[in-house]
C-alpha cells in the first residue's frame, strides 16, 4: 500500500512539473485585429522593432518598443488593448511599478470609457487607495508621459502612450508592469474591478529588449491547479471511497473481513496524504497573496484538515472492542466522518468558484465524480435495503411456519 501511495505521489509530482513547464513556452503573438489598429501601425512606422504579445490574463494584448534617448533615460511607447464587457462602458489601466510587480505603488495610465465620453489620465496608486480612498488623477509622476490616447477598433478598447523613464528607477530588462480592467467609473474615478483571480494575477516582470517575462500569475495558476487536483483526488474522491467501503463491506450487506479494512485504510491514508499536500500548497498560496484572502475557503480547509487528522489518529488510538468507551467513540467517529462528507464538497465547490473564468471545466469534472459516487452509493443502498427486507420477510415466514398448531402435534405423535 505504501509503495502504491509513493507511486501516486510521484506521478502527481511529475504532472505538476509538466504543468509548470508549460508556462515556459514561447509567448503568444497578438491577434490580427489588434495588429490592424492604427496606433500599432504608427508605432511600427516610427520604430520597426516593435514587439507584441498576448498577456496572460483578462484577454489583454500588449505592444511596445523602446528607444534610448540619453544616458539616463529610455523612451518606451506602449499600446495595450482588450475587449470590455459591456463594450460601451468600463476602464482599462496599464502601469509600471519601480519596486515590485503589484498594484500598490504603480504609476498607471487609465482610460475610462463612458457611453458618450472617453478620458485618459495618469494616476498614482498608493496604499490609501487600497484602503478605500478615492482614486483621483495625478498629473505629476516621477516620469514624463506623452501622447496619451484611447480608442476602439474591432471590439478592442486600447490605450496608447509614450513614457520617458529614468534608468535609475526603471530597468527595461526587468520592468514591473501591471494591467487591469473594470466595469464602471464615477467620472474620472474608476470603480473597483472584479475580484477574480485573473484580476489579481495581472502583473509580470518584462524584459523589453527580448520580450521574455517572469509572470507571477502563471506561477500561482500552476500551483492552484496542483492544489485543486490533489484536493479533489485526496479529500473529494479517495476519502469518500473509504467511507463507502466501511459502510457497505464491513458487515452488511457484504462481509469482507479483513479485506474491507485494508482497502478502507489504504484509501484513507492515500487520500489524507494527497489532501494534506494540497492543503499545504493552499497555505502557501494564501501566504503569497498579501492583498486578497478567501476567508471562508481557507477556514473550511483548515477545519477539513483538522478533522481528517483526528480521523486518521483513530487507526492508532481507537479504544479496544471491550472498552466501555468504544460505543461513544464509534458515535464520534461516524459523526465526524459524515460531517466531512458534507464539508469537503462544499469547500471544493468554493475553490472552483474562485477559479473564474476557468471554473466550468473544474465544476463539470467534479460533478462527474460526485455523480459516479452517488450512483454507487444508491445502488449499494438499494441492495442493502432489499437484502434487509428479504431477510426480515424470510425470518417472519419461518417463525410463522414454526408456530402453527399442527407442527407441534405431529412432532408429539412422532415421538
Amino acid at each position: 500500500m505504501q509503495s502504491f501511495a509513493l507511486q501516486t505521489i510521484f506521478i502527481l509530482a511529475l504532472f505538476s512539473l509538466s504543468i509548470a513547464a508549460s508556462g515556459l513556452k514561447s509567448l503568444n503573438p497578438c491577434s490580427d485585429d489588434f495588429l490592424q489598429m492604427e496606433a500599432y501601425k504608427e508605432m511600427t512606422r516610427k520604430v520597426n522593432t516593435t514587439k507584441c504579445r498576448v498577456l496572460s490574463t483578462l484577454g489583454a494584448q500588449f505592444a511596445w518598443n523602446y528607444l534610448k534617448t540619453s544616458q539616463n533615460q529610455t523612451q518606451i511607447t506602449v499600446l495595450i488593448g482588450t475587449k470590455l464587457i459591456p463594450a460601451d462602458i468600463g476602464w482599462l489601466a496599464w502601469g509600471v511599478n519601480p519596486d515590485q510587480p503589484r498594484m500598490v505603488g504603480t504609476r498607471a495610465i487609465i482610460a475610462i470609457k463612458l457611453p458618450n465620453l472617453t478620458m485618459v489620465n495618469t494616476y498614482n496608486i498608493t496604499k490609501d487607495v487600497k484602503l478605500g480612498c478615492k482614486l483621483q488623477p495625478s498629473p505629476a509622476l516621477d516620469f514624463r508621459v506623452q501622447n496619451m490616447a484611447a480608442g476602439s477598433h474591432a471590439g478592442f478598447f486600447a490605450v496608447f502612450a509614450t513614457l520617458i523613464l529614468p534608468d535609475q528607477q526603471y530597468n527595461i530588462s526587468s520592468l514591473n508592469h501591471v494591467w487591469q480592467i473594470g466595469r464602471s467609473a464615477d467620472g474620472s474615478e474608476p470603480n473597483m474591478h472584479w475580484t477574480s483571480l485573473g484580476n489579481f494575477d495581472s502583473k509580470e516582470v518584462l524584459d523589453l529588449r527580448t520580450g521574455s517575462c517572469r509572470n507571477i500569475g502563471h506561477h500561482r495558476q500552476h500551483l492552484r491547479k496542483v492544489h485543486g487536483i490533489l484536493n479533489i483526488i485526496g479529500w473529494g474522491t479517495l476519502l469518500p471511497i473509504g467511507v463507502i467501503v466501511a459502510r457497505y463491506f464491513k458487515q452488511f450487506p457484504f462481509k469482507l473481513d479483513p479485506c474491507w479494512f485494508y482497502f478502507h485504510y489504504s484509501c484513507q491514508v492515500l487520500g489524507y496524504t494527497l489532501g494534506s499536500i494540497g492543503w499545504g500548497i493552499g497555505l502557501l498560496l494564501g501566504h503569497e497573496s498579501k492583498y486578497y484572502t478567501f476567508h471562508r475557503h481557507r477556514l473550511i480547509g483548515i477545519c477539513v484538515f483538522g478533522f481528517t487528522t483526528l480521523q486518521m489518529l483513530a487507526f492508532r488510538f481507537k479504544p479496544a472492542r471491550e472498552d466501555e468507551y468504544r460505543k461513544h467513540w464509534n458515535v464520534y467517529h461516524h459523526f465526524l466522518g459524515y460531517a466531512l462528507l458534507v464539508m469537503i464538497p462544499v469547500n471544493i465547490y468554493k475553490g472552483i468558484k474562485i477559479l473564474k473564468p476557468d471554473n466550468r471545466t473544474w465544476k463539470w469534472a467534479y460533478n462527474g465524480i460526485l455523480v459516479l459516487l452517488a450512483m454507487v452509493v444508491l445502488a449499494l443502498e438499494i441492495y442493502t435495503w432489499a437484502k434487509f427486507l428479504c431477510a426480515k420477510y424470510y425470518k417472519k415466514s419461518n417463525q410463522g411456519s414454526n408456530s402453527r398448531p399442527g407442527n407441534g402435534s405431529r412432532s408429539e405423535k412422532g415421538k
